[in-house]
């Protein structure tokens, strides 16, 4: 089932609800890309902390550098996160309705996103052995998933991002919806409709529309706050009292890598 599209975007977002970093290639792994949400930041109460409550984590920036992460704030100095750095000290952190163990990092990532965000809060990282189950409506065999919402990767067309810009009055970027992928010669919304589709070497199984949350309405750039385009949205994407933009896909475990300008095959379809 050739059809001719491609990946124009690639995305992470190394700590959960801050800046995201685009790529021209990344590794694939069941739970996500890597680095994509393995880290997370969590209150006393080991609580994870989202742009949703706390609109300026939007205005926190991560690079993935050859040592570690990169993470920058208005007036602090960059924090250097190396890869899997920990203290050794086990959390029990909830994300959700989920509940996993992950690792404190340190106690200068502690201080720093403390000043960056104003209030106390602590830098977390999943490591390998932490397994936190994909919700088993939905799981194919025993899928995991990162510090994510709920999924391991998201994608988005960038035909549904046009025919949405084309009803605002101000275009909003893709980076207002958090993908992983973002594929150029779709017809708007084919994503939904897609069950299972390849992206190079690498197959994934879509599964189920993504709901989407007043997380939208948040400007990447400047943190403030807006009613779009969720307005806009909840005008022709709602059904059963949700707003939906974009598919949640888990990965079919074959393939290892995806890089911009792939190919991308969908190889079964769903009627909508």
């Amino acid at each position: 089932m050739s059809t001719g599209l491609t990946l124009s975007e690639l995305y992470v977002y190394p700590i959960k609800s801050l800046g995201g970093v685009r790529l021209d290639s990344a590794t694939v792994e069941a739970r996500g890309l890597q680095h994509d949400r393995r880290w997370m930041l969590v209150d006393a109460h080991n609580q994870f902390l989202t742009q949703r409550k706390y609109a300026r984590m939007a205005l926190l920036k991560t690079e993935i550098g050859p040592e570690g992460l990169r993470i920058t704030a208005p007036g602090l100095e960059t924090l250097v996160v190396p890869y899997g750095a920990h203290t050794g000290e086990k959390l029990s952190v909830t994300v959700w309705d989920d509940t996993c163990p992950a690792l404190a990092v340190g106690t200068e990532a502690d201080r720093w996103f403390t000043e960056a965000i104003g209030f106390g809060c602590r830098l977390v990282y999943m490591p390998p052995e932490s397994i936190r189950p994909v919700d088993d409506r939905y799981a194919l065999s025993g899928d995991a998933v990162s510090f994510a919402d709920a999924y391991p990767f998201l994608v988005i067309g960038e035909a549904s991002l046009a025919d949405l810009n084309a009803r605002l009055a101000e275009p909003v970027p893709m980076d207002r919806f958090r993908p992983n992928f973002v594929v150029r010669g779709a017809a708007p919304f084919a994503e939904d409709t897609w069950t299972h589709f390849r992206i190079g070497e690498s197959y994934f199984y879509g599964v189920k529309p993504c709901a989407r949350c007043v997380m939208t309405t948040i400007d990447q750039r400047t943190a403030q706050k807006g009613r779009e385009p969720l307005y806009t949205l909840s005008t022709y994407r709602a059904a059963n009292q949700k707003i939906y933009f974009g598919q949640n896909t888990l990965y079919a475990n074959q393939g290892s890598r995806v890089a911009v300008g792939d190919p991308v095959e969908i190889l079964g379809l769903k009627s909508i």
